[in-house]
């Protein structure tokens, strides 16, 4: 097929291509599914049954004459998602029908005639982002009068010289620790200050294979990377220059074995104990379940089996999970062999493993390879 050809196939397919519409063909072909549930939706608009007939029969009509591509009528519909009156879509489509042009010349006819609504804030809220390139994006949604307050506050103390981004961010950090290092990103130490933030303090776990742990105490950690519980890292550089060299923290070791994990202590109490919780987050420095960015920091201890199903407070029973997917865990499904459809997390050789509804195991590739069993014994569960 010459490139003509294409263009006159492309031309060819309009509206009279969907009249015999067949999904699953369009499936087994190979066919996006995104894209056919678009041409789908198209296909029940103008061939489906619908009590606008005439109207229909108009748009049909006016489809072909205008030579409208299936794109172009992919287009349409989306924007008529933005009316919930049925005559009054049929009436704003017809109008869009007689557009000609180019796709942004529709695109712009079409956001004047069916804008879409606009879309609630949500509650106030603060996210963080997970980290990329060694940073964190931080979103704040709040109302108006705060958030233009908050900007004012900001650019009188930006100096006016630089971009304005870079400067706010400088001066949001003067507003939130205001007796620290202005240039805090480089370590830890900021936020002494009365009403200052203060640092995240890193507990490292020597969790570090001996050739790696020589290398650093000989002054050559550049490039040896390590995992934190926070789900963030440092080099063993900045972790010599930032944790050992100060004196100021004391320096945790951890025993793993290779398919147990780490030792247990039995059910005495439902909520686990400092230590408990220690090694948990060593074994699983991030939530487990798959797309999860939260550390295990900041993430809550979970029973594997259910404390209401007779579950041990016990080191291979308790692994960190977000407060979100904690909540959401099917914690019967083990027992009732019912499913509530949001999965679970089980354990396999020590390492917490997130299992779908079906019963498929999927792992959280982010930062899960500065687990204690990975760092340890690798990626892969030994034999039994």
């Amino acid at each position: 097929m010459t490139f003509a050809d294409l263009l006159d196939a492309v031309r060819a397919l309009g509206v009279d291509a969907l009249a015999g519409f067949d999904r699953d063909a369009l499936i087994a072909a190979g066919v996006d599914p995104a894209r056919v549930r678009a041409l789908a939706g198209v296909h029940e608009v103008y061939f489906g049954p619908t009590r606008f007939r005439a109207q229909q029969r108009l748009g049909v009509e006016a489809a072909r004459s205008g030579g409208h591509s299936l794109d172009k009528l992919v287009l349409i519909e989306r924007y008529m998602a933005n009316i919930d009156d049925a005559a009054a879509r049929w009436r704003v489509r017809r109008e869009l029908l007689s557009v000609r042009g180019p796709p942004a010349a529709l695109r712009r006819a079409a956001q004047q005639a069916a804008p879409a609504p606009e879309r609630p804030a949500g509650p106030d809220r603060v996210r963080f982002s997970r980290t990329r390139g060694g940073k964190r994006s931080l979103t704040v949604v709040g109302s108006q009068r705060r958030m233009a307050d908050l900007e004012h506050a900001l650019m009188g103390r930006a100096p006016g010289v630089g971009p304005a981004g870079e400067e706010m961010y400088d001066a949001l950090w003067e507003l939130l620790d205001p007796a620290g290092d202005a240039d805090a990103d480089a370590g830890a130490g900021a936020g002494a200050g009365a009403g200052g933030v203060a640092a995240a303090v890193p507990r490292p776990l020597l969790l570090i294979p001996l050739a790696s742990w020589v290398r650093i105490m000989r002054g050559e950690g550049d490039d040896t990377v390590l995992g934190l519980s926070d789900a963030t890292t440092m080099t063993g550089a900045e972790f010599l220059n930032q944790v050992v060299a100060t004196g100021a923290f004391e320096l945790e070791a951890a025993l793993f074995h290779p398919q147990e994990g780490a030792v247990n202590l039995y059910r005495t109490a439902r909520f686990a104990n400092q230590k408990q919780r220690d090694l948990a987050r060593a074994v699983t420095p991030v939530c487990p379940v798959p797309g999860c960015r939260h550390g295990a920091e900041a993430c809550e201890i979970h029973h594997i089996q259910a404390w209401k199903h007779g579950g041990q407070t016990n080191l291979a029973n308790l692994v960190p999970v977000c407060r979100y997917h904690n909540r959401i865990n099917d914690d019967d499904q083990p027992i009732t062999g019912r499913s509530n459809g949001r999965g679970r997390i089980d354990t396999a050789h020590g390492r917490p493993t997130w299992v779908s509804p079906r019963g498929y195991p999927a792992k959280n590739p982010h930062h899960a390879h500065y687990g204690a069993m990975e760092q340890l014994f690798g990626t892969d569960p030994p034999p039994d």
